[in-house]
């Protein structure tokens, strides 16, 4: 989703050159420094993730080979050319008990497995890497890929009735957006780390709500529930929510609400056949 995307935008203004898991092994070092040896780029964009957060808690190997090694690998195959990495984490690196948005320099206390990995990876990168971009974000949704606001369609559509998490709070984000910010951060040659949402927060029940509200499906129930009606084997944050001032202070500009990036996806997929 993230890397499509991302390849898309970039390719305008940009030589680029696009690898995926059929091209090599990001868990194998040497298929790393093989790759990037051949291409010697200027910039490399992770974009690989293991994004499966339940499954991570029963495979904790994968998890960690993919989004912790596979960074180190990736930061120690750029490091004699100190070539520059972006790299992307998330806002489950946090546990979720601040009450307001988290900044860049808060203390990092994930509470599954997945964030443990991809916090390891952000150590990875800063451990072996001396030029590197690093962005965190969430709740992505976009036209490649699983996302959730496909399931709730689906789900919506097929089952018409759907109970949804209302205590966990977070920032939905359009990985067109996401990927605009990335292309303006990496004009600007800036470092370092930075949040990097759609504006605003809402609760998974919310963002449900919008999403069938916009899709003008009304032969749906939708009803809250909190996060202990449901047995899931990954815990999540209650308060996700990232403040991207830096990203603002940095680049002179502040991203769409999520509001308004849920109504274009949604009516760029109509116009495009997609769900």
């Amino acid at each position: 989703m993230l890397g499509s995307e991302l390849f898309g935008r970039l390719s305008a203004g940009h030589e680029v050159t696009g690898k995926d898991t059929d091209d090599f092994d990001i868990v194998s070092e040497e298929a790393c420094r093989r790759v990037i040896s051949d291409v010697e780029p200027d910039v490399v964009i992770n974009a690989a993730a293991y994004t499966d957060v339940d499954g991570s808690e029963k495979d904790r190997d994968l998890c960690f080979a993919v989004n912790a090694d596979g960074v180190r690998n990736v930061a120690l195959a750029c490091r004699p050319a100190r070539i520059k990495i972006v790299h992307f984490s998330t806002d489950y690196v946090f546990d979720g008990m601040k009450l307001a948005p988290y900044l860049e320099e808060d203390l990092c206390r994930p509470l599954n497995v997945y964030g443990e990995a991809k916090l390891a990876g952000e150590k990875n990168l800063q451990r072996y890497s001396e030029h590197y971009l690093l962005i965190r974000t969430a709740w992505l949704y976009g036209k490649q890929g699983k996302n959730f606001v496909k399931t709730i369609m689906t789900k919506a559509r097929e089952v018409g009735r759907l109970e949804i998490v209302d205590d966990q709070r977070g920032s939905p984000t359009y990985v067109k957006d996401l990927t605009a910010a990335v292309e303006r951060l990496l004009t600007g040659r800036h470092t370092g780390i930075f949040h990097v949402t759609n504006r605003g927060a809402c609760s998974w029940y919310e963002f449900t709500l919008k999403i069938i509200s916009y899709a003008g499906i009304s032969d749906v129930s939708i009803m809250p529930i909190n996060s202990g009606q449901i047995k899931r084997p990954a815990a999540r944050p209650l308060n996700s929510t990232l403040n991207c001032s830096r990203f603002i202070e940095a680049t002179g500009k502040t991203m769409r609400f999520w509001q308004l990036a849920l109504r274009d996806y949604m009516t760029r997929e109509r116009m495009t056949g997609g769900d």
